[in-house]
């Protein structure tokens, strides 16, 4: 029996499966010739569609995110606060996403999607075109920043939970010269490491929603100086 041709591939197709095996395996796991196995292919198949991993990794980047959901009603600061803690949300899906390297500025369709989301957020304000995209971007870094930091807080922890324990408060207060790191030493001094457990999500999520403020409240001072 004649086997028949196989069935035409695309980006989209080759994108989908690199996505399946990072899902499973994690990214360290995606190559060319693996997403080739995943697909029944040829890996000199893929590279007709697809250039070089690295391209492919940027494919992977874009597609790995939700569409933005709508902005609710409300002003350009509740709106920008639901849109990073929304980023934040979808990153945290596909934490692989934050080990792809930054090459240059969005181009992808849903990556793009997202930067209009939160200019709309500003159409209101007085603020000239360079500046909306000037905070768009540092919100960005803001979310990405949080998202990394979180996640490898977050293995730290599983690693070896006594490094977040008060052991931490009491190894501060051996280390730290108050004469050296007088700032530092007074915080020490105040007991605020000398808790059980300083990985708490709730903590986490809290941290997160004050450096959200904080980040608002000078973005609005801005605002009113503009206006």
């Amino acid at each position: 029996m004649k086997r028949g041709r196989k069935p035409t591939i695309d980006a989209a197709d080759i994108t989908r499966a690199a996505i399946a095996v990072a899902d499973a395996e994690g990214l360290a796991a995606v190559s060319m010739a693996r997403v080739a196995q995943e697909m029944g292919n040829a890996t000199m198949a893929l590279y007709r569609h697809v250039k070089s991993k690295d391209e492919l990794l940027t494919l992977m980047g874009d597609a790995a995110m939700d569409d933005p959901p709508p902005l609710p009603d409300g002003d350009w600061r509740d709106q920008l606060g639901f849109w990073a803690k929304a980023v934040l949300k979808t990153i945290r899906k596909r934490q692989w996403v934050l080990q792809i390297p930054i090459s240059g500025p969005p181009l992808g369709p849903r990556n793009l999607a997202w930067f209009d989301s939160a200019l709309g957020a500003l159409d209101g304000t007085p603020l000239e075109a360079g500046e909306k995209v000037g905070v768009v971007m540092g919100l960005i870094t803001f979310v990405h920043g949080e998202a990394r930091l979180t996640a490898t807080l977050t293995q730290g922890y599983g690693d070896n939970p006594a490094a977040f324990s008060d052991e931490y408060g009491r190894k501060l207060r051996e280390i730290v010269d108050p004469r050296k790191m007088p700032a530092l030493a007074k915080i020490i001094a105040a007991g605020v490491f000398d808790v059980d457990d300083l990985y708490d999500a709730e903590d986490v999520a809290a941290e997160f929603d004050f450096g959200l403020h904080l980040f608002l409240e000078g973005v609005a001072t801005h605002i009113g100086g503009r206006a």
